[in-house]
């Protein structure tokens, strides 16, 4: 059982508890005696667990409801799950943040599966507010998240969305209010209330960019006008080029973002190759015309720009406090790039001091209305 981690304020706060046991009544128990007494302000809770307790997750949140009394509730299932400093894999474990918000300043909102729905569930809130985060949650194996997450950024103007995609070996719940699943949910966050957001690159681009000229849906056919194969093995280099199970899990494709004033890119899997043909197929459509630029996973270059995040975040913090923190990093990261020691997230606690912190491990990371992959996303509360 972990230290526990509170963070109060006149107006405002955050209780974090975490645990860990094969029956949920017991890890449900831990969490809730490291939280403490619940004030009768306290309105809204963060849950995650690991997949192991996926397909109990309703009694899990009927019991912290009743316990804590608090009616809002947003979160997911992982593989892997995040508290202050912890990470948690392969186990039967929690982790659960309350906190008091303005009154009002808050909306959640379940099974969005098209902007229009947005429309639907916000239309009174936002008349009377300005929203300026949501961390959402969504289902990996609905083709349409991408696309929606995407459309409900636009379709309502400033809206902000950082969040994650549900990873799990079994049922893949989320959790707005009551478990629901199979679109995307979460919580909307007012102008209100104070957040600052960043994201870090697990992968480092290997070769310059280039322009995909030929291609239909996923599969590339040509890249600046040569065979698509060809520049891949170009890009790659020899040793790779002869053994592309060595490619596999290393190599990936990066889109980068148009206009982005800091070179971000979306990285994307590898999932095909036609050597007869020298085709080459991603794990996202792509266009004629689109930029894509080869990237590899490289934990030290991962770890620079894991540093420059967090450097970047804290200038930005100033001398204001930090409350509490949502952090959602992919799966290919923690253990499989940091280290088996909760590294990641002790670097977040090494760098930006001691504050309740909870999320998990996804399958897609959301930051800025996109879907990335083999990213770390942090969200600060000030």
């Amino acid at each position: 059982m972990s230290q526990q981690t509170h963070s109060r304020t006149s107006g405002e706060m955050f209780l974090l508890g975490q645990g860990e046991a094969p029956e949920w009544e017991k890890a449900a128990e831990q969490c809730l005696q490291q939280i403490g007494y619940v004030p009768p302000e306290a309105n809204l809770g963060f849950l995650y667990v690991t997949d192991a307790f996926a397909g109990i997750l309703p009694f899990v949140l009927d019991h912290l409801r009743d316990e804590t009394g608090i009616a809002h509730w947003v979160g997911t299932v992982g593989m892997g799950i995040c508290a202050t400093a912890k990470e948690y894999y392969e186990t039967s474990a929690m982790a659960a943040m309350v906190t008091s918000l303005p009154p009002g300043d808050f909306q959640v909102v379940a099974d969005l599966r098209s902007s229009g729905d947005a429309d639907d569930s916000l239309g009174a809130w936002l008349k009377h507010h300005a929203p300026r985060l949501a961390v959402v949650h969504g289902d990996p194996r609905n083709g349409a998240t991408p696309g929606l997450i995407d459309s409900i950024g636009t379709r309502i103007h400033d809206l902000y969305l950082v969040g994650g995609l549900t990873s799990s070996r079994g049922d893949h719940p989320q959790i707005a209010d009551s478990v629901v699943g199979a679109a995307v949910s979460g919580v909307l966050l007012s102008d209100q209330v104070p957040v600052v957001t960043g994201l870090s690159q697990g992968c480092t681009p290997i070769a310059g960019k280039r322009v995909i000229t030929s291609c239909e849906r996923n599969i590339i056919a040509t890249i600046d006008d040569r065979p698509a194969l060809d520049v891949f093995y170009e890009d790659i280099g020899e040793i790779l080029a002869r053994d592309l199970n060595r490619a596999a899990g290393y190599i990936f494709a990066g889109l980068p973002i148009s206009g982005s004033d800091t070179g971000d890119y979306l990285v994307r899997n590898l999932v095909g190759v036609d050597t007869r043909n020298k085709l080459l197929a991603i794990g996202d459509t792509v266009e004629p015309g689109q930029a894509l630029q080869f990237c590899r996973r490289d934990g030290t270059t991962a770890w620079e720009d894991m540093d420059r995040m967090l450097t970047d975040l804290k200038r930005r913090v100033g001398r204001r406090r930090i409350r509490g923190g949502l952090y959602y990093s992919c799966l290919g990261r923690g253990q499989n790039l940091f280290g088996s020691d909760s590294e990641e997230l002790r670097a977040i606690r090494n760098e930006l001091g001691d504050f309740p912190l909870v999320g998990f491990f996804a399958n897609g990371e959301i930051f800025h209305n996109r879907l990335y992959g083999y990213t770390g996303v942090l969200t600060l509360f000030l």
